[in-house]
């Protein structure tokens, strides 16, 4: 089921929450609405549910108008972050609580019960309660709560913002699995960048209610549209016009965005090149953070990898020369 969001719009109070939003989510696709708190993710999610009404514009479903179905009859699995299981009820029946309410018989809810438990691996916790479980357990069971009366569309609520970062990243990859596996057409909200790379499709940025910018990962990340884009996927250094930097790229006065891993370090000068002190050194890894400064208040960060930092020896209070591999420059207003 195709999902279709036709110039809707949504306030609260004085507060615009999404405002004249239009969008496409193709059947089959996981989609991805990225942005940070307040910019209308959660509350586009909850009007496509049902959960809430559009103060104009219209929600279709398979191209019919569902702008005033309830969510029932909407057919829509919804998850949210902190799990909603009943304490009272096993695994099996917590996956089972929907079809018992639509009155389906016991062998049928048994038989897609043992489906799902194989699926989200936890096929021998069918008894346990969910005080039973870790967080990563119970928030699969939630998933397969929502998709045990086969949805036309599952929706998920930052789904894994409660859990600590090495869970999140597990359940990343088990969820774009399971969506390989059930093609559901799958909307989710976050606002960690990484998960939205890593899982989705496709991925909606939205900002200050409206949508900044639509694409694959690739897209998002190597071509964004606007500087509000550029600066929130991913990390990047806003170098100011009056750089030293800028001014040997000779682009006529305008900022320049660059991220870390296009500023390259040498040891000596060379064309091009501009000269800056390493103020700080960060190891994160298989990675190294160079702080740099050119003696005023504005500092850029560089990535080099081990090898680039092996080769290189930099220390604090060294002089080095930077260059770049990339930069952009947008002529809009902006803010990150």
């Amino acid at each position: 089921m195709g999902i279709t969001v036709q110039d809707v719009s949504k306030q609260f109070g004085s507060f615009q929450a999404v405002d004249h939003v239009s969008l496409e989510v193709e059947a089959g696709s996981l989609v991805a609405l990225l942005g940070p708190s307040g910019s209308g993710k959660s509350t586009l999610l909850r009007l496509i549910a049902g959960l809430e009404s559009p103060d104009s514009g219209k929600i279709l479903l398979t191209g019919e108008d569902a702008t005033t179905r309830t969510v029932q009859e909407r057919n829509i699995g919804f998850v949210f972050q902190h799990y909603a299981l009943f304490k009272h009820l096993t695994v099996a029946e917590n996956i089972g609580f929907g079809l018992k309410l639509r009155k389906a018989n016991q062998t049928t809810i048994k038989k897609r019960v043992d489906e799902l438990l194989e699926l989200i691996q936890l096929a021998g916790l069918a008894k346990r309660y969910p005080n039973q479980l870790s967080g990563g357990q119970r928030q699969r069971v939630a998933l397969a709560r929502a998709l045990a009366v086969e949805p036309n569309v599952l929706l998920l609520d930052e789904p894994f913002g409660a859990l600590d970062a090495k869970v999140r990243k597990d359940l990343r990859a088990w969820l774009r699995r399971l969506h390989d596996e059930m093609h559901v057409t799958s909307v989710f909200v976050t606002h960690d960048q990484e998960e939205a790379l890593e899982v989705a499709d496709k991925i909606v940025v939205m900002n200050k209610g409206k949508i900044e910018q639509i694409g694959s990962a690739q897209e998002i990340y190597d071509h964004p549209k606007t500087p509000f884009v550029m600066g929130f996927i991913g990390p990047v250094n806003v170098v100011p016009s009056d750089s030293p930097l800028v001014k040997s790229m000779n682009s006529f006065g305008q900022d320049l965005f660059i991220r870390p891993h296009d500023i390259e370090l040498l040891a000596t000068p060379q064309e091009g090149a501009s000269g800056f002190t390493i103020r700080r050194i960060t190891h994160l890894g298989w990675e190294v953070q160079i702080e740099l400064t050119a003696g005023y208040d504005h500092t850029i960060t560089a990535h080099l990898n081990r090898e680039e930092f092996d080769r290189l020896s930099p220390q604090v209070g060294q002089q080095v020369f930077v260059r770049t591999k990339d930069a952009k420059s947008f002529v809009a207003d902006y803010s990150i």
